[in-house]
């Protein structure tokens, strides 16, 4: 074989490898991929030029990480939203079988010296939208914010709890 065709082969699988791994992580974390957008306080006329630049820089695309556990009686949901206060979330029900999660995250201005900064952080409106797994009741759904995670447990409707089913021998 040809050195040429070995390169090209070897390009190849390396592509390859790549797209699977990347097609795997959008799988893996394309719910937790959420737009932030500027938010009221970033983009108003208090701020200044300065601040509203820096807004427009924080916002974009972030990580908004949750968990969904199924329990026997109610489904539990943990939002990683660290750097927020009780008051920033906005949550609901939506037909029984989506949660979604407003809010706005919002942006702490810090003084340093020197020009060179890096941000990973993304601060501004942001809404999530998460699948459950079976009916719930939103009306008696409760919330807590504590140390960065919101948890909001949702009682399951009396049709979509689950029963235990004995096996008989024959």
């Amino acid at each position: 074989m040809s050195t040429l065709k070995q390169f090209r082969n070897g390009l190849n699988g390396a592509w390859d490898s790549l797209l699977y791994g990347w097609q795997r992580l959008y799988r893996r974390a394309a719910g937790a991929i959420t737009c932030f957008t500027p938010g009221k306080r970033q983009s108003g006329k208090r701020s200044g030029a300065k601040g509203r630049e820096l807004a427009r820089r924080n916002a974009g695309w972030g990580i908004l990480a949750a968990e969904v556990f199924d329990d026997a009686d109610r489904v539990i949901v943990s939002v990683e939203a660290p750097g927020m206060k009780r008051g920033d979330f906005d949550i609901e029900v939506v037909g029984n079988h989506l949660l979604v999660v407003r809010g706005e995250k919002h942006m702490r201005r810090e003084r340093g010296e020197g020009a060179y900064r890096i941000s990973e952080c993304a601060f501004g409106r942001f809404e999530r939208a998460i699948p459950l797994p079976g009916a719930v009741e939103g009306g008696k759904a409760c919330a807590r914010y504590k140390k960065g995670v919101l948890r909001i447990e949702l009682p399951k409707k009396a049709s979509g709890q689950r029963k235990r089913i004995q096996v008989e021998t024959a």
